[in-house]
């Protein structure tokens, strides 16, 4: 029976290939720098390889879809909080990736847990991990919460947008130079060795288990690169004031340039590295740096007045929200990608129609659809009566799930080289994409501030 393994990709990518070098298990295209999905083994040939987002790791191990994985404590943690039922075994600390899942508030906020529990106003936690969140919130016995959802920066929400963040640090240290002070700790990062229950009752593991099992971590010593803390705090805003968000990620680059043009130099929008809330040198506007996937919701919410965000996450709020404030402002005209339908090459379909036709012969009984955009997944899904079907959400490394994990993918892409290189091709488009400045129609107080500013964003077309 073949055996199945899911290795991380990322912060954890480097220290995992060392440790499996280390122990005589090294795998051909998997190392720090490598964006190759499908590993080799010469030790283990029959033994099938895929990386994945550590996240998407803990549930496929769960689900049974590969017996073994590593991937950090946090998104284990996260799972089984809320399915606690899950078949997803935690079998050892493999000794690297260390930090902490803090709670913590911004410094400016001077609020401690006591007051949080014995208030009445509503406690709003934003948070990569929703699912500790809650359990958290339950437990502390806050008598009103909500939990904000985002897929990073959590630290630049409080205390404006937020009183706590439940983030993953790799010391206290850091978590004070971001400008926030610790409240409390709930677990732990660290790389763990995962199975899945049913494969380990009924599957020979040993040859795989044995040897990371019996590993001495103190000989291997491993580590990971910290992420590099930077201040985040802002002072009291001023009434009227226009709070902008800006991207991080690969937007980022393209962001920097228009802004140039439109004759900005921003202090601390470095590529690769940006401070969180970096200097714009405009009278009256402060800026965040967050996930572009966030920009919508958290405008929506009134969190932000303006954002740089793709049209693509706009689209996918506006599918899932379609009464929703927001709206496009500026097409800011460069950087353009594509959303697509993609299939693996051993599929034999080169379109939708034809991929259609083959469900309807029973050729295929059920599609899985992966993605990271759910919403514009489902719609298409629907829109073109892909039934039965179901959406497998996914947090990066999309392309990894063709062909065993997915049928269907809605992936964005600029040249297209990554679909060539796993061994993916296109079979609908979906939308053309770029960046984009977007508003809330219903915020009427800041309007003539908010004109100022994209009068001086339009420069940079």
């Amino acid at each position: 029976m073949k055996l199945k393994l899911a290795l991380p990709k990322g912060w954890l990518q480097g220290s995992t290939s060392e440790l499996l070098e280390r122990i005589g298990f090294a795998f051909d295209e998997y190392h720090e720098k490598s964006r190759s999905y499908r590993p080799l083994s010469k030790k283990f040939p029959d033994l099938f390889i895929k990386v994945f987002h550590e996240k998407d790791i803990a549930i496929q191990v769960a689900m049974g879809n590969y017996d073994l994985g590593i991937c950090g404590f946090d998104w284990v943690d996260e799972l089984l909080s809320k399915y606690p039922s899950d078949a997803v075994l935690k079998l050892r600390n493999l000794g690297y990736g260390h930090g902490n899942i803090y709670v913590a508030t911004s410094k400016l906020s001077n609020i401690t847990l006591d007051d949080l529990k014995s208030g009445d106003d509503v406690v709003r936690i934003v948070t990569q991990y929703p699912n500790l969140a809650e359990a958290y919130a339950l437990k502390q016995r806050f008598r009103r919460f909500k939990v904000l959802p985002v897929l990073g920066a959590a630290e630049v929400y409080p205390p404006e947008n937020a009183e706590l963040a439940i983030l993953a640090e790799t010391s206290e240290d850091e978590l004070r130079e971001r400008g926030m002070v610790l409240l409390d700790t709930i677990g732990m990062t660290d790389a763990f060795l995962i199975a899945n229950r049913d494969s380990l009752e009924k599957k020979n593991l040993s040859a795989l288990l044995t040897p990371l099992l019996d590993a001495t971590l103190k000989e291997i010593n491993l580590s990971v690169p910290s992420k590099k803390a930077v201040s985040t705090t802002w002072g009291p805003l001023e009434p009227g004031t226009v709070r902008l968000a800006l991207p991080d990620g690969h937007q980022q680059k393209h962001t920097i340039g228009f802004l140039e043009r439109a004759g900005i130099r921003m202090n601390g929008y470095q590529q690769g590295n940006p401070v969180c809330r970096p200097d714009i040198g405009i009278d009256g506007v402060v800026v965040k740096v967050v996930r572009p996937q966030d920009m919508p919701l958290q405008v929506a919410n009134d969190n932000f007045d303006l954002a740089i965000t793709g049209q693509d996450w706009l689209r996918d709020h506006l599918v899932q929200f379609p009464s929703s404030p927001v709206h496009q402002l500026l097409d800011m005209s460069y950087g353009k990608i594509r959303l697509l339908a993609v299939v693996h090459n051993d599929v034999p379909v080169n379109s939708l129609e034809e991929l259609k036709e083959m469900m309807v012969s029973g050729k295929l009984t059920r599609i899985r659809v992966a993605s990271e955009y759910i919403n514009i997944a489902d719609k298409y899904a629907r829109d073109n009566h892909l039934a039965p079907y179901s959406i497998v959400p996914t947090w990066g490394a999309s392309e990894s799930f063709l062909p065993e994990d997915a049928d269907l993918l809605i992936e964005n892409a600029e040249t297209g080289a990554t679909l060539l290189k796993n061994n993916l091709k296109i079979i609908d488009q979906l939308m053309e994409t770029t960046p984009c400045v977007i508003g809330n129609k219903n915020n009427v107080a800041k309007r003539d501030k908010i004109a100022q500013v994209m009068e001086i964003l339009k420069k940079g077309l």
